[in-house]
């Protein structure tokens, strides 16, 4: 297996984690699910530095982002499978 452009750690998760420098929009990714070592694909909606998120399905507004199978904030806009995910949509629940 080649090095992968994104890892997910737990199968509920629904966004992932970049492990690449530079990586472009419209990259096919391979993206490893660390939990059971399994794989797929996803393409990149864009250009996303290394550490931070992507989707990995559409996500609408008011939804939980779960990354480690854990709760880690809110989405505070739509995001499209494969887009970027930080700061700018997503947000803690803590206050």
């Amino acid at each position: 297996m080649s090095a992968p452009h994104l890892l997910v750690h737990d199968k509920a998760d629904n966004v992932g984690v970049v492990v690449v420098e530079n990586l472009k929009a419209g990259t096919d990714m391979l993206c490893v699910v660390t939990e059971d070592n399994s794989d797929f694909h996803l393409t990149s909606k864009h250009d996303v530095p290394i550490g931070h998120k992507i989707a990995l399905r559409a996500i609408k507004a008011g939804d939980t982002a779960t990354k480690y199978g854990q709760d880690i904030g809110k989405f505070v806009q739509d995001v499209d499978e494969g887009g970027h995910v930080h700061v700018h949509n997503l947000k803690t629940k803590r206050w």
